[in-house]
């Protein structure tokens, strides 16, 4: 079985964000970037899917300009066999991406794909519920923990809810995104890191893969959260109450 895993560049979590002066959107120049955590924790679990031997082969793919080869790179020394850059420079909502993938899909027959449950850039949370809609697949959102049955073509994924715990059982082939406590993503060793350097990364268009990107969103504005005024100590409940009471007016 083949395992296509969806990974995505976007501004290392551990950079303070800073938005451009035009509102526009956030600075990318002369920032870190790296592979979105989600989508790490998704390409371990394909990695360790296949080192269980439930499959042979784990693909991944990027979409965006030249830069997204650094992030595939990163794929290739953590494990990954092969490598796919859909380059476009247009800004790609989810239904593009979804589009992309159901077309990448059909191109290389994976009986699973995994996704991050989102990216820490835009938080939008949709890719892999629009494309297993598209395909028609089952999905199992914020797995925790998956299983998979190579007999009998299942993959069993447990899901943290507001309740407690719930488990599914999903027929393959299938979509699954990773949330955060799915596992911890090992780190590329240096020689590992070498060699990805000289891998064959392999390059389409949204044109070859027979997608139209249609902006259907645009961003109108991008302003930083408004400033939280500092807290205030006060020496008594009946102080306390007083504000609550004629300072804040929620009592």
């Amino acid at each position: 079985m083949k395992i296509l895993v969806a990974v995505k560049r976007v501004i290392d979590y551990a950079v303070k964000i800073r938005v451009k002066p035009d509102k526009s959107g956030v600075e990318t120049n002369n920032v870190k970037m790296s592979m979105n955590p989600f989508c790490e924790i998704a390409l371990e679990e394909a990695l360790r899917i296949r080192e269980s031997g439930n499959a042979s082969e784990v693909v991944i793919v990027s979409m965006g300009g030249a830069q997204c080869t650094d992030a595939l790179r990163t794929g290739l020394a953590m494990g990954a066999d092969r490598a796919i850059h859909v380059s476009t420079d247009q800004y790609l909502h989810p239904l593009s991406v979804s589009k992309l993938l159901k077309s990448l899909v059909a191109i290389e027959n994976p009986g699973l794909l995994l996704l991050g449950k989102q990216a820490i850039d835009d938080d939008c949370n949709q890719t892999g519920q629009m494309v297993a809609g598209l395909l028609k697949w089952p999905q199992g959102t914020f797995a925790s923990k998956v299983v998979l049955d190579k007999a009998k073509s299942t993959a069993t994924v447990e899901r943290e809810v507001d309740g407690g715990l719930e488990t599914l059982c999903l027929d393959l082939p299938a979509v699954i995104t990773s949330d955060l406590r799915l596992n911890q993503p090992r780190y590329a060793t240096l020689p590992n890191i070498m060699k990805a350097k000289s891998k064959v990364i392999k390059k389409v268009t949204p044109e070859e893969l027979n997608v139209e990107i249609k902006p259907d969103i645009e961003i109108v504005e991008v302003n930083e959260p408004p400033k939280r005024k500092s807290g205030v100590k006060v020496s008594s409940v009946d102080e306390l109450i007083d504000k609550l009471k004629n300072e804040a007016r929620v009592l």
